[in-house]
């Protein structure tokens, strides 16, 4: 056992394994990302870390080296960083207990499998596959940065193992596998705000899925390529990448009513709206009994509830310009996400939703109740504020800038809390600048 960490920056460290030139590592490439690849960056000694670490602080370091510690650990500030740790919560120690038996349980079937020299054993792509599962089953519960770094260990892990084996069904599994992780690298790449990498680790899923002749992962990198294409304006792809989704063989009822939704939204952006009404009616039905191994089986990420249909058809209703159907579509996306335990309710949805009722009002001119509806918006923490809500939040801000509004209290209000609200968001402080051209599913 250690001492007792002296700051939260300790406590940080410790709880992500990071040592000095781990540490230093990340310091320096996140102040690349932030300022550019500047030799006037903030740097950090290891006489410079031991003294922030152990609470030896006298004064805050400069504000570009708060900010980049502050994205290291988006959620917390400076001044938190640098303090004393919180009090331990008298129900952590089971959390930490349950964390600690599954890394125990983890590094004694990697002693287990090395054992086996240059093969690897069935159990091994079992364990793997589990972690996908569970990766992609606990996505909405992970800030965006979390769920990126977890799906780049588990890619880097899998094709690790693929190294070590040449039997043609283990390389099928893997392959399969890893296309899994890099369609999860490529919605955590959008929902930081990085589009480009977001479309590489999506096509690179769709290889995987190609090469494999997994049918269901092809599906679902093309329906993503769609909505990444929309995004950046390029409409008539997103509707040629979602129709060819489409058009494959062997998808469920899940795959097929998220294809449709987006297909519903990139018609929208075109501007087709009976296209996109039609596409929007289709999403809704299908036959609920035909299933796949990737949105049904693994499903989590890969699937689409019913709540997270709802909330996508709420959008698409704004952009044909029906906003009683758009505020329909985002209260049952709402109702829906509440029937749920709490864990396993999505705040990407329940702020998503909460936005376009408030967009829908405020086309009605109802800026009081676009304001009231915009309550569960704020209560998003910062680390969660991915693309999606970030895009509604700044559709509704240029809205309230209209000339109509220019010199109305609450207006101005609302802009300036949005503009606050996306200031410290993930894609404002980590990403590059994101295109406000669309809202996201």
């Amino acid at each position: 056992m250690g001492d007792v960490p002296r700051t939260l920056l300790k406590l940080l460290c410790d709880r992500d394994r990071l040592s000095y030139r781990q540490f230093e590592k990340k310091f320096t490439d996140i102040g690349n990302r932030l300022f550019g690849p500047d030799p006037s960056n903030p740097t950090c000694g290891e006489t410079q870390f031991r003294r922030w670490t152990g609470g030896k602080l006298v004064h805050l370091p400069g504000s570009a080296t708060c900010q980049i510690l502050e994205a290291m650990w988006p959620g917390y500030t400076a001044e938190q960083l640098f303090g004393s740790p919180p009090e331990i919560d008298p129900q952590a120690p089971a959390f930490d207990l349950e964390e600690r038996v599954r890394m125990t349980a983890r590094k004694a079937h990697d002693g287990a499998d090395a054992t086996a020299a240059a093969s690897i054993s069935d159990t091994t792509i079992d364990e793997l596959r589990d972690q996908v599962v569970t990766l992609a089953q606990s996505y909405h519960r992970l800030p965006a940065v979390m769920a990126y770094e977890a799906a780049d260990s588990l890619h880097s892990e899998i094709e690790r193992h693929r190294d070590r084996t040449q039997i043609p069904v283990q390389q099928q599994e893997l392959i399969i596998l890893n296309g899994q992780t890099a369609a999860l690298l490529s919605v955590a790449a959008f929902d930081l705000g990085y589009f480009k990498s977001a479309r590489s680790f999506a096509r690179t899923a769709a290889l995987y899925g190609e090469s494999s002749r997994f049918v269901p992962l092809r599906a679902f990198a093309d329906g993503t390529l769609a909505y990444i294409a929309y995004h950046t304006g390029n409409t008539t792809e997103a509707v040629a990448k979602a129709s060819r989704a489409l058009s494959y063989g062997g998808l469920g009822h899940i795959a097929q009513r998220r294809l449709h939704a987006i297909q519903a939204r990139s018609y929208a952006h075109l501007g087709d709206v009976s296209s996109a009404q039609h596409a929007m009616q289709l999403s809704e039905e299908g036959n609920r009994d035909r299933h796949d191994d990737l949105h049904d089986v693994v499903g989590g990420e890969f699937g689409f509830s019913d709540e997270r249909l709802a909330m996508s058809n709420s959008t698409t209703a704004l952009l044909v310009g029906d906003p009683i159907q758009a505020e329909a579509s985002a209260r049952r996306a709402l109702s829906l996400v509440e029937q749920k335990a709490h864990g396993d309710q999505s705040a990407h949805v329940r702020a998503g939703a909460a936005a376009d009722i408030a967009q829908a009002r405020l086309l009605a001119d109802d800026v009081d109740g676009a304001a009231e509806a915009l309550t569960p918006v704020w209560e998003v923490p910062a680390e969660r504020r991915n693309t999606g809500i970030v895009l509604r939040t700044a559709r509704i801000g240029r809205h309230l800038a209209r000339p109509i509004y220019h010199g109305s209290p609450l207006p101005r209000q609302l802009r300036e809390q949005i503009e606050e609200f996306n200031r410290v968001s993930p894609p404002y402080r980590l990403g590059p600048p994101v295109p406000l051209l669309a809202i996201e599913s």
